[in-house]
């Protein structure tokens, strides 16, 4: 039974959900995040800056970049930061998907970071009730923080997945569905400038040609 409470502690423990990952069509692809359970959350950061008012990165590329840009991990959601470049010409099929990324990457942080926030605050509250049925104080006599065992805090993990099944669920089934949509939009606009690519090269050949 040990054995089993400690797997579903380390499972649960952390929940931060990526399944896949829009990537660039005017980069190199990034590999797909395929955690299902990641350790994003209840990091030490979080827990002096969860009641302050959540912040990205107010840095974004020059005008010039010609790529996209990446920061460091959010404290509170734990994700990367992304900005997308505008590339030259853009065209409004292409404007519509980087719209979309961006606003699907924004979209994810806010998720993480409202999810994280009331996961670290009902951790804390349950600590709190075990310790004090024990008749412990929050910490030891040589002021320590006091902490649960894994078997203890699994019943927590548990408890808190149960309590938002529906609304990760309801989480990965938009997660899906942006990312097929974006997919199709990448699709299309793959589509649209192979054909550029070659209408480009039959009118730079027809113009070559000799005439009689």
């Amino acid at each position: 039974m040990a054995s089993k409470t400690t797997t579903a502690a380390a499972a649960a423990g952390c929940l931060t959900w990526r399944i896949f990952s829009p990537f660039s069509p005017h980069a190199p692809l990034r590999p797909h995040r395929l955690s299902a359970v990641s350790s994003r959350l209840c990091g030490s950061k979080q827990t002096n800056q969860r009641d302050k008012t959540p912040k990205r990165s107010t840095f974004r590329p020059v005008a010039t970049s010609t790529h996209d840009w990446i920061g460091p991990p959010n404290p509170l959601s734990n994700l990367r930061p992304i900005v997308y470049h505008v590339p030259e010409n853009e065209t409004e099929l292409e404007k519509r998907l980087r719209h979309l990324r961006q606003q699907t990457e924004d979209w994810n942080h806010d998720f993480w970071t409202k999810q994280n926030i009331t996961f670290s605050k009902e951790k804390d509250a349950f600590i709190l009730s075990q310790l004090k049925a024990k008749g412990l104080t929050v910490h030891d006599e040589q002021g320590r923080r006091r902490a649960l065992n894994s078997e203890e805090m699994a019943m927590f993990y548990k408890s808190f997945l149960d309590r938002n099944r529906i609304r990760h669920a309801n989480y990965n089934n938009e997660w899906y569905r942006r990312n097929f949509t974006i997919t199709v939009l990448m699709a299309r606009v793959a589509l649209k400038n192979v054909w550029k690519t070659v209408t480009d090269r039959h009118s730079s050949k027809k113009d070559s040609s000799p005439t009689t």
